[in-house]
């Protein structure tokens, strides 16, 4: 199978996940840049990494929701390719439309940089297949804008639909206002859309999945997201 990494301007884990998937998982990967037009014709997953695209000068990932390649992104998860973002690739899916919601700046309005944990809501996705329910992962954030915001029908239709991916929680799982990092509505660190194929969460699993760097913790999201990929082709 076949992964492609868009590279925006400002992009900063780009190269981490370059690797992770290409080293550490063993899957094809290549480096897709911003200012193309057409995805590969061979791509099976989309990721968009973190980082701060055209220096979050505007709104975090709403001047990169408009670079040419991400039409084709839109029409690739539209179709039902699998479209992967992490930080701020998760906001620009949002401002993209292909996830709901918003990011939005952290409530003690500082960046936060430092490990956090999260418990894995459902199992009913290409990137929590394989995640013990009972599970807490350590997954480090870094960000300054990862507040998620939904108004009140949204964030019940995420429920309804089983579409909350991860929440914030102590190491021994619990769902707490402290547990929270940053403010973010119902504790939510990650979602999907509705046709399960595009996903979004603020933390960092591709800084947590080698033994070099004490912790992997994130690497099951990646066997899951695999594994889910070899089933679907």
């Amino acid at each position: 199978m076949k992964f492609g990494v868009v590279i925006f301007p400002g992009s900063n884990c780009d190269h981490d996940m370059l690797h992770v998937l290409g080293s550490v998982m063993q899957q094809e990967v290549v480096a897709l840049w911003h200012k193309d037009s057409q995805l590969p014709p061979d791509i099976d997953c989309v990721v968009l990494p973190g980082g701060f695209s055209y220096g979050d000068y505007l709104r975090c990932g709403a001047i990169a929701r408009f670079s040419p390649l991400m039409e084709s992104v839109i029409t690739f998860a539209n179709g039902g390719g699998y479209v992967f973002g992490i930080c701020n690739g998760f906001q620009i899916l949002c401002e993209a439309g292909l996830l709901p919601g918003v990011l939005l700046p952290n409530d003690c309005q500082k960046f936060i940089c430092k490990n956090i944990w999260l418990r894995s809501m459902t199992r009913n996705s290409a990137i929590t297949s394989r995640i013990d329910s009972q599970s807490v992962l350590k997954i480090p954030i870094a960000h300054a804008e990862g507040r998620y915001y939904a108004d009140d029908a949204t964030l019940a239709e995420l429920e309804t639909n089983d579409q909350i991916l991860f929440k914030y929680c102590t190491p021994s799982g619990d769902i707490t206002p402290e547990a929270n990092p940053n403010g973010a509505l119902h504790n939510i660190a990650g979602i999907c859309s509705r046709g399960r194929n595009v996903f979004g969460m603020m933390p960092h699993p591709e800084r947590a999945s080698e033994d070099v760097l004490g912790n992997t913790d994130g690497r099951v999201l990646f066997d899951s997201l695999v594994q889910a990929i070899e089933v679907a082709v």
